[in-house]
């Protein structure tokens, strides 16, 4: 049998194999298995297709694979997985050996030293790592190879393939935990046996061959389970610094060899049972950990079986079938009923009842016909639709939520910070005291010394610690984006707790945003249509709320057209200069005619017409602010104070500023945090850019224009208002979380130490205190995943 990828002689058959063209395929070393499966995972396998010669084996280090294929470091390949902003870059990793905080600390300190790293955070729960950095300055093999050598493995994220590393870790675990329970059993039953004489008055022959037995059935429990404790604690070591690992390791190491040597000198005490119960149950503590990180991140990620993997191609007539991820704007694709949308565009033929529930998180079918706007990943239900592309699919809405939610974890929160900082002086902490322990007994002539000096290491080891703010906030975000909410950074859920002053934008916020021109006042010569149609042409180039009022009036077309945020446009039209917008744009004296109305047309003369546009309140606005009503609220808006009046007084809002320019509502939520109010500021228009990256919050409502959008911390994808007070909720509940974790896990240190150090705790004893400790820490985070908690 030959490798499949090097085409050399398979020595071990069956040993490595990569998933090729659909079929498992033999490798002969895991260097051509790890290219091979680089090669799948990146959409190449078409190499195998179409290459004329074997391929040179692998090495199995895999900065010697960078380092020959440089596979990564192709832009070919980046297109598809690297997300360029300006001058960095930033991609998504699978990161393989990760087992707690402690972990992610120690990936993101050692990569934060490279020159060239913008950011980097590592998100446990999901195990992904997401980097910016400069390509100029450093390469992405540089940045593999680098998490390489402090030992863990990292490649360009891939659902399937993370999918699959859970599945390897969760057998591996598995195996080490039958293993130790099934020696434990032996190792305790022997123990027992001889604790209480069962085996009637030994001989010391024969209690000497027992303990060479339990010694014998410890070792693979210690060499093997116990194993990915000291892979972690070497690797902290190696980049110089501590994690849970090191005390973890360091008592079983110490317990295991003082119990070995008296087993070999036939003199002293032996606590194989304590090693294996140690090993045994920590084991089970880190398996329900990373049980529970897989659920929420399996909630979190839930989008990702919603991207797209194959398109119909509508070229020349012929309709093809290709990678969705191929597809390129203005290409358009045929999607048939029951299908899938490849990706955003917009409809140019048929129509349709459309599923969007996977983004707004609305059941309700919607109506999809010439001209809407479509997402990728939403499934058409009813009729065909020919689709325009608008954007490539790592672009698309889809795609966009997935990478929020993974820049949430970006910027951790000041109580993660300082629990992360916590965590590592707490271990140095636990090693002085635990030094300072084995002196103190062994002056006492204490022979039972070395077993309190391990009772303190074993119990204090602050896992749940370390477990208290992660867990909350991956299970926290992972709520909110399974309701359709989504932010862009963690320290949100803090910043939220504060908050006392709600500021809206009206129109399009708390209105519908469907206006209807209720009068025309014209005061030109022109006939009322005419003004109608060069309005009409000018507000064809707005996104703004108001130029919907316009769209049944026939158009004109309109050249030069400028448009000023917050103000309005000016173009020309058969061949005339018009300014439109409000009378903060017009530079004549207003008539008195048209003090009332809302927008306004001009020439370079005079002012020709004015419209009075209406709108109405949303329908969940009146619930969304009876639910925070402990919350102080103000109206900041462009429109006229008769406008906003009006809506005021439908909402029961007494605070409002009327009238203002972009910069006058920049300026308007500076006052209020001047008075000393911690501002969320919600919005939707071009006009509301500003003012939302000011605020201490802000939120962009569903519909939002891309600019609102992108200026805003937090982004309802599901339109409805109602969405705001859970998002409070959510922010208070999640604090009390990290606080109830972080008081139960300081609070069970400080109660055992004192236990540990005057000898009155068994090292078994305290492996049960520690691991009950960090599972109690995780299944009250995993709460927040429920409605009520």
């Amino acid at each position: 049998m030959i490798c499949f990828h090097c085409h050399q002689e398979v020595t071990e058959q069956g040993r490595y194999q990569a998933l090729v063209l659909g079929e498992q395929q033999a490798m002969c070393c895991p260097g051509c298995q790890a290219v091979a499966e680089a090669i799948v995972a990146n959409g190449l396998e078409d190499y195998y297709k179409f290459r004329t010669e074997p391929a040179e084996r692998a090495d199995g280090m895999q900065s010697d694979i960078l380092e020959k294929l440089k596979l990564f470091d192709q832009p070919e390949l980046q297109e598809e997985f690297v997300l360029v902003k300006g001058k960095d870059s930033q991609v998504q990793l699978s990161l393989d050996g990760i087992s707690c905080a402690a972990c992610a600390w120690l990936i993101e300190k050692k990569l934060a030293k490279l020159p060239g790293i913008k950011q980097i955070a590592v998100n446990v729960s999901a195990r992904r790592a997401l980097v910016s950095w400069y390509p100029d300055q450093l390469a992405l093999s540089g940045i593999l190879a680098a998490i390489e050598n402090i030992g863990y493995h990292a490649q360009p994220f891939h659902p399937k393939q993370q999918e699959e590393q859970f599945k390897k870790t969760e057998q591996s675990y598995l195996k080490r935990i039958g293993l130790s329970g099934l020696m434990t059993m032996q190792v305790m039953m022997i123990a027992i046996a001889l604790y209480f004489g069962l085996f009637g008055n030994l001989d010391d022959d024969i209690r000497q061959f027992m303990h060479w037995v339990s010694l014998t059935l410890s070792v693979p429990v210690v060499l093997y389970s116990g194993a990915i404790f000291y892979q972690g604690a070497w690797r902290a070591l190696r980049s110089g610094s501590v994690n849970m690992d090191v005390p973890i390791s360091v008592a079983i190491w110490a317990l295991f060899i003082a119990s070995a040597k008296a087993t070999i000198i036939a003199e002293g005490e032996v606590f194989f049972e304590s090693v294996c119960m140690f090993i045994f149950l920590l084991l089970i503590s880190r398996f329900l950990e990373h049980k529970s990180r897989h659920k929420a991140a399996q909630i979190s990620a839930n989008m990702s079986k919603y991207i797209p993997v194959t398109a119909t191609l509508l070229e020349n007539g012929q309709a093809t079938d290709i990678l969705a991820k191929l597809l390129r704007v203005d290409q358009l694709v045929l999607v048939k009923a029951g299908e899938t949308i490849p990706v955003d565009g917009v409809v140019i033929e048929g129509s349709s009842h459309v599923d969007e529930s996977m983004l707004t998180g609305e059941f309700e079918p919607v109506n999809k016909k010439a001209g809407d706007e479509v997402f990728g990943g939403a499934l058409n239900q009813s009729g065909s639709l020919t689709i325009k592309v608008l954007r490539p699919l790592k672009e698309a809405m889809v795609s966009q939520i997935l990478r929020l939610q993974d820049e949430a974890l970006l910027n951790k929160p000041a109580i993660a910070q300082l629990a992360d900082r916590i965590s590592s002086y707490f271990v140095v902490a636990v090693l002085v005291v635990s030094a300072l322990t084995f002196w103190y007994w062994h002056a006492q002539g204490n022979v039972d010394a070395f077993w309190i000096t391990a009772s303190v290491l074993v119990a204090t080891c602050p896992c749940a610690l370390g477990l208290a703010t992660p867990s909350a906030l991956t299970c926290a975000m992972a709520r909110l984006n399974r309701q359709g909410i989504l932010l862009k950074r963690a320290d949100l859920l803090e910043s939220l707790t504060g908050i006392n002053m709600l500021a809206f934008d009206k129109t399009g916020t708390l209105t519908e945003g469907k206006f209807s021109i209720q009068q025309v006042v014209n005061l030109s010569t022109l006939p009322e249509h005419q003004v109608l149609e060069i309005a009409a042409a000018l507000e064809k180039h707005s996104e703004h709320p108001l130029a919907k009022a316009f769209n049944a009036y026939q158009v004109e077309p309109a050249t030069q057209v400028e448009i000023i945020a917050g103000l309005g446009l000016c173009g020309d039209v058969n061949g005339v200069h018009y300014q439109l917008g409000s009378s903060h744009l017009i530079k004549h004296e207003i008539p008195t005619a048209l003090q009332e109305c809302n927008v306004l047309l001009a020439d370079k003369q005079q002012v020709l017409a004015g419209f009075v546009l209406t709108d109405q309140v949303r329908s969940d606005a009146l619930n969304m602010l009876s639910d925070l009503k402990g919350y102080e609220r103000c109206i900041i808006s462009g429109d006229s104070q008769h406008n906003v009046e009006k809506i005021a007084a439908q909402l029961q809002i007494t605070k409002m500023y009327s009238q203002c320019r972009p910069e006058q509502k920049l300026k308007t939520v500076k006052t209020l945090q001047e008075q000393g109010h911690q501002v969320l500021m919600v919005g939707d228009g071009i006009n509301d850019t500003p003012v939302l990256a000011a605020a201490q919050v802000s939120v962009a409502v569903g519909g939002a224009t891309d600019l609102a959008k992108n200026a805003a911390d937090i982004i309802l994808i599901n339109p409805t208002l109602t969405l705001l007070p859970e998002l409070f909720k959510m922010a208070q509940r999640t604090k009390q979380k990290i606080m109830q974790n972080m008081g139960w896990a300081l609070g069970y240190n400080v109660l055992v130490l004192p236990l540990a150090v005057s000898g009155y705790l068994t090292p078994w004893l305290g492996v049960i205190g520690m691991s009950l400790s960090s599972i109690i820490v995780v299944a009250n985070s995993v709460r927040l995943l429920k409605a009520e908690s």
